[in-house]
């Protein structure tokens, strides 16, 4: 099993299921009413979330009060899977399965498609290294490992919630800035994920 790859998978499963635990609440606070289509805010009149367009949700359901709790128990059960059972066989698939879930009831659009692509990750965590020579580049890709895993953490604290506290406190709401920290945090992501890879082949090829 790959240590970095798992640290990875659990970090950020559970952010993620966090933020559709967030998403949750908002729409349970709406109370027992019907969403005004498939695309709904979940927190529409929360000065704290507006520049976020009040946190963008879909749900299958017709009706908020249901689509919230059902949001909280998907999140909850995405949030327990990453942190104590990912390393199990299937437990990438399930990971996907719980995200996509969370996309149908509610728990916002970032939230579950970034659970999907997390929850992919995870489905090579129990693959083998397949390495027959660890060359320079991918010592070098090893090496950064921790640090690409701290910077990622950064970039996506910085957007969740930190775009939030940045358009209540402080009155941002650039697009460009909101475009520039999410593209930095996608490919902070990509070199994390890649580099969690190098490093648990080098791990695996060392023992």
């Amino acid at each position: 099993m790959k240590n970095a790859t798992r640290v990875f998978v659990s970090t950020f499963g559970s952010i993620w299921a966090l933020a559709g635990i967030e998403h949750g609440i908002g729409e349970v606070l709406q109370g027992n009413v019907a969403p005004s289509g498939v695309m709904f805010s979940s927190w529409p009149d929360a000065a704290f979330f507006h520049s976020l367009n009040g946190e963008p949700a879909m749900t299958v359901i017709p009706n908020l009060f249901i689509t919230g709790i059902l949001t909280i128990l998907f999140s909850l059960a995405l949030l327990i899977w990453a942190l104590l059972f990912v390393q199990r066989k299937n437990g990438g698939l399930v990971m996907i399965f719980l995200s996509f879930m969370m996309l149908l009831v509610g728990g916002g659009i970032f939230p579950p498609i970034l659970g999907i692509l997390v929850g992919i990750v995870a489905t090579r965590m129990h693959a083998p290294a397949r390495v027959k020579g660890f060359d320079g580049f991918r010592r070098f890709l090893a090496k950064l490992w921790p640090w690409s895993y701290i910077t990622c953490l950064i970039a996506w604290l910085a957007m969740f919630p930190g775009l939030a506290f940045l358009g209540y406190f402080w009155g941002v709401n650039d697009s460009t800035v909101i475009l520039a920290l999410l593209l930095v945090a996608l490919g902070v992501s990509i070199l994390a994920v890649f580099s969690g890879f190098a490093y648990d082949a080098q791990m695996e090829t060392s023992a």
